[in-house]
């Protein structure tokens, strides 16, 4: 049983306590001082039973300065055992505890699996086991501080080191008690930093305009930002649509009241719903007793920006709208009639006014997104401004990393500028910072530069032969449209690089079979 006893912070009242505990037979195993400032006493005794406490608490209570017992379900120190083993079991990097002889000291499980062995077996495994060519301890010793971003090879993986000394309040390297070690993959690392720095606030100022074309986008939106109407934002996946967005909200009267995104893309109708809308109390089963708000209460005053917006469910189209046209809603179960002041800014990878023509957006909710729009072009057609993105990218890596700005080899921008770059803006920065975590001798090379071939256009090919000049000229088109369509996937986008019309464009993607059609 473990008991805590309020008391006053006297000399002598642990002895005081102890002693009755002894005149009944109590053996205590563990005791600890806790409490807000010292006013706690938490004694661990295995033989008590309920009976005893109960005939205990009167005589320990009657001790001067002893306010109250009552019984507990953990020590202070158990508890924060648990809740760190808690916290390192959710993080999905490794972290090791590693003492000044170099053996592994504790690991959460990230680790654990990374070694090849169970957490409660990696106690007392030397490090060196597993890292050759790195003496943690004499690093330790000699720098005394906190080291970031330190590359090294556990099991033929590249990894970032940071390394946190495990030290007293004296600077004598006999008061080192080891380091904590937390490793990120070098291969992610990019992608671990884009995802929590999109989430940051930024103004048009920190879009990076290197480009003729997107600096033109950005005069644009700023003219667009101030101006109280729904936007709608264009573009493929990674050219920064939520950043263009959140610079919009900045530079506009909301700038100083709430920003809220939901990505409306793959999920389900429930819960994009109940996520957008809130709903009432008792609303379903499961549900929270006095209800929840939806982005759209919580955003009150401000801005909601909803991403891929073109799959919204019919039921949520027609929600929008009303919400549109009226500014109220209902919740999900509720009768109550909710109005706010909300601005709108929504964006798609795909063509609405297309998905409009076959009956799978609303027209009249496209008429009211579409009240402002702005196009963010793709990254191969704004090669004209790699050279400096590549460097801003690099300073950006380099200063998270903590290394020093690498060089860059003059093959590797020709290595990027010859790439269809799938994943636009986004897939740039992130191969750049995994190239400036992989590169040696301060030089970034070619060989760091890992570019996946998913989604690469294929060559036009040979063309047979057979049949009549129109047969032949019809097998190029299909050929040329089947290739570009990739790059441009609406008949409005593929219109507008052809020079044509986009019903031209229809009718000949209707034709060869191409386009969302061929399903």
């Amino acid at each position: 049983m473990r008991i805590k006893v309020h008391c006053q912070n006297r000399v002598g009242i642990l002895r005081d306590i102890l002693n009755l505990l002894v005149d009944y037979g109590i053996n205590v195993n563990r005791g600890e001082v806790g409490g807000d400032q010292g006013n706690a006493i938490y004694l661990l005794c295995p033989n008590m039973i309920n009976l005893q406490l109960q005939s205990l608490r009167p005589k320990l209570e009657a001790i001067p300065g002893v306010f109250g017992v009552k019984r507990v379900g953990l020590m202070p120190s158990e508890r924060r055992h648990l809740e760190l083993n808690a916290l390192l079991g959710a993080l999905d990097f490794p972290v090791l505890s590693i003492d000044m002889g170099g053996s592994i000291v504790a690991a959460n499980r990230a680790a654990a699996q990374l070694l090849g062995v169970r957490v409660d077996e990696v106690p007392g495994i030397p490090l060196a086991r597993y890292v050759e060519d790195f003496d943690l301890p004499e690093l330790v010793r000699a720098n005394k501080a906190r080291i970031n971003g330190l590359r090294i090879k556990i099991k033929n993986d590249t990894f970032l080191a940071d390394i946190a000394p495990l030290q007293s309040e004296h600077d004598e390297s006999e008061a080192l008690a080891g380091a904590v070690l937390t490793l990120h993959r070098a291969d992610r690392v990019g992608e671990r930093i884009y995802n929590v720095r999109k989430h940051e606030l930024r103004g048009f100022d920190s879009i990076f305009q290197s480009s003729r074309v997107m600096a033109a986008v950005v005069r644009e939106a700023r003219r667009m930002a101030p101006l109280d109407a729904p936007l709608l934002i264009e573009g493929e996946t990674g050219t920064g649509k939520e950043l263009l967005a959140r610079a919009c909200h900045l530079a506009s009267p909301r700038g100083q009241s709430p920003f809220m995104a939901l990505n409306c893309a793959g999920l389900p109708e429930s819960m994009a719903e109940t996520e957008l809308f809130g709903y009432g109390p008792g609303a379903f089963e499961g549900a929270r007793p006095e209800g929840k708000l939806g982005l759209l209460e919580l955003t009150a005053g401000g801005t909601l920006f909803l991403d891929g917006v073109g799959e919204m469910s019919p039921r949520l189209q027609a929600k929008l709208l009303r919400f549109l046209q009226d500014g109220c809603f209902r919740r999900v179960g509720s009768d109550e009639e909710v109005y706010l002041d909300v601005r709108v800014i929504c964006a798609t990878q795909v063509d609405l006014s297309e998905l409009c023509s076959r009956g799978e957006f609303r027209q009249d909710l496209y008429h009211r997104l579409n009240v402002l729009s702005l196009h963010i072009p793709p990254l191969r057609e704004c090669l004209d401004g790699l050279p400096p993105l590549v460097e801003h990218f690099l300073d950006s890596a380099s200063r998270q990393i903590g290394c020093s700005l690498p060089k860059l080899a003059p093959q590797v921008l020709d290595k990027l500028g010859h790439y269809h770059w799938p994943g636009n803006v986004r897939q740039l920065e992130n191969v750049l910072f995994q190239a400036v975590s992989l590169c040696d001798g301060g030089t970034v090379r070619p060989e760091h530069i890992r570019l996946p071939d998913y989604g690469a256009p294929q060559p036009l090919g040979d063309f047979s032969l057979d049949g009549g000049l129109d047969v032949i000229i019809g097998r190029f088109e299909k050929a040329v449209l089947e290739r570009l369509y990739a790059e441009h996937p609406s008949s409005r986008l593929l219109g507008k690089r052809l020079g044509v019309s986009h019903t031209t464009i229809a009718n000949k993607l209707k034709l060869h079979g191409l386009g969302k059609e061929e399903s």
